[in-house]
Order: structure tokens, then C-alpha cells, then sequence
């Protein structure tokens, strides 16, 4: 069992050394990648940022619609200061400290049993999947293709959602469908705020990617969040990236500066949620230290 405790840990240290290592390599041999970097406009980086905090707005959405789906409330400041933290800390706190760290207080401060966190949790996870493989397919795929993966992706999603919810007691549970849309809208402006974002970075590294071409990069590299062990997917979406690219058709090159960007606009935005944390007194306003 310790043995056990320990493996997703040294798993993610194992693959971001590879990664970075990867990176440096890559880079020596292609200085290319470096210049491009250097000459980015400010200007798009600002708009990188800008389209960060858009999509993290649609995430702060998801809560509220999770929580309405069972007729709870969350402030918006809260919902926002909640957000951030629980952001923070699951990129660089270990193992799946923001999952953890959400049930524990959505559980303390507004009576959410973990199992309706699960659940609302699967149900967004169902939408972010469904939506990911549409994206995916959609852009490199014939349509009656794309149609049937949705299709299984959907039914999957469905039987997964119905199995827990009836393993879990929650079958008589009452709670709003209505907001179960909302959960799916929201995620879906998340995942087209994330197309737009990509867009940008790889139209800025010198990819001429046709629309088609940035849905299936999108959905590719959304789908490395359900397989992520360490931050971000760091190494495990760029690995997804690069062994798909028959599908979005974006070559390797293209893909390494394109992810340096993205991981260092994302860094520049875990900054700006640090001092919105910070200057808010998120800790002290979300009373962190009750919920140990």
C-alpha cells in the first residue's frame, strides 16, 4: 500500500524530467523554436491572458451550476476566490489536491456530500469528453464517423453517470436537470474559449492551421486531462499532441512552440489567480485552515 501511495508521485516527477529534458534536446536541435519565442508581440500575449481569464470564468460557472443542481448557493466572490485557490493548489500542490480540496469544502461550508460533488463532477467530465472527441473528429473525420464516436463517447458517459448514480444512493436524490444544461453550456464555452486559445498560439509560432485543423488540435489535447497525472498534463498532452498527428495534421515542431507558449501564458494566469488570492484574503475569507 505504501509502495502504491507513492507511484503517482514519482510518476509525475518521472515524466516532467522527461519532458523538460525532451524540451532542452528539441530545442539544441531546432533554435528555431527559441527565435519564434523571442519575437512573440506583447500584444498576443496579453490577448492569451485575457482568453485564460475567460476560460476559467466559464469553470466558475460549472460550480455555480453544479451547486444550483442541487438547490445550493455559493456567493460570487466566493465562487471566484474558491475557484483560484482550488486552481493554485492543484497545479502545484501534490497528487489531486484540488479535487480533494473542492469536496472538502464544498462539503464543510455548504453541505454537499461528496457523492453530488462526484456526481456534478462526472457530469461535467461527460460534456468536457463528448465535446472533446466531436472536436477531435470533427475536423479530420468523414461526418457519419464523427457521428458514431460521439455516439459511443455519449453512451459511455451515460452509462457511467447512471452506474454511479445508482451505486452511489443517489437515485432519489432531488435535484434540478434543468442545470445540467447549464453544466454542458458552460462547458462547452470553455472548450471553444480553449479553440480560440490555441488558435491564437499556434497562428503566433507560424502554423497556418485551418479551422478544422485547430478543432481536432483542441479536442486532442483536451482529452489528456482524463489520462493527467501530473500538472496541467504537463508531457502528457503534448505526447497525446504529437501521436495524433495524423488527425489534426500540425507538425511536431509546430506543436513544441506552440505548448512552450501555452505553458508559459498559463503560468503568467496562475500568477494573476496568486495575487488575486492574495490581495483578497482568500485563505482567511475561505477559513482553509477549519477544513484540516
Amino acid at each position: 500500500m505504501a509502495m502504491k501511495k507513492y507511484l503517482k508521485p514519482i510518476l509525475a516527477v518521472i515524466i516532467l524530467a522527461a519532458t523538460i529534458g525532451s524540451f532542452i534536446y528539441y530545442a539544441g536541435k531546432h533554435p528555431e523554436i527559441l527565435n519564434k519565442l523571442k519575437h512573440l508581440p506583447p500584444l498576443t500575449l496579453l490577448i492569451l491572458l485575457i482568453l485564460n481569464i475567460v476560460m476559467f470564468g466559464f469553470y466558475v460557472l460549472v460550480t455555480r451550476a453544479s451547486l444550483l443542481l442541487y438547490g445550493k448557493h455559493m456567493g460570487k466572490q466566493e465562487n471566484l476566490l474558491f475557484n483560484a485557490y482550488s486552481s493554485l493548489i492543484n497545479f502545484f500542490g501534490p497528487g489531486q489536491s484540488g479535487p480533494v480540496f473542492r469536496g472538502a469544502y464544498l462539503k464543510k461550508r455548504h453541505n454537499l456530500g461528496v457523492k453530488q460533488y462526484v456526481f456534478a463532477t462526472l457530469m461535467y467530465f461527460g460534456f468536457y469528453g463528448v465535446i472533446s472527441v466531436l472536436f477531435a473528429f470533427a475536423g479530420s473525420r468523414p461526418w457519419w464517423q464523427t457521428l458514431l464516436v460521439c455516439m459511443a463517447a455519449a453512451v459511455s458517459s451515460v452509462v457511467a453517470i447512471k452506474w454511479y448514480r445508482g451505486r452511489s444512493k443517489l437515485a432519489n436524490l432531488q435535484w434540478h436537470p434543468t442545470y445540467i444544461g447549464w453544466i454542458g453550456a458552460a462547458a462547452a464555452m470553455q472548450l471553444a474559449t480553449q479553440a480560440a486559445i490555441f488558435a491564437v498560439e499556434l497562428h503566433n509560432v507560424g502554423a497556418h492551421a485551418t479551422f478544422s485543423q485547430v478543432l481536432s488540435y483542441t479536442g486532442v489535447a483536451n482529452l489528456a486531462l482524463f489520462v493527467a497525472v501530473t500538472p496541467g498534463s504537463i508531457g502528457i498532452r503534448e505526447a497525446f499532441l504529437l501521436f495524433s498527428e495524423k488527425l489534426h495534421h500540425i507538425s511536431s515542431q509546430t506543436i513544441v512552440a506552440a505548448n512552450v507558449v501555452d505553458r508559459g501564458v498559463y503560468l503568467v494566469f496562475l500568477g494573476v489567480l496568486f495575487i488575486l488570492v492574495l490581495t483578497l484574503h482568500a485563505k482567511k475569507k475561505l477559513q482553509v485552515s477549519q477544513l484540516k
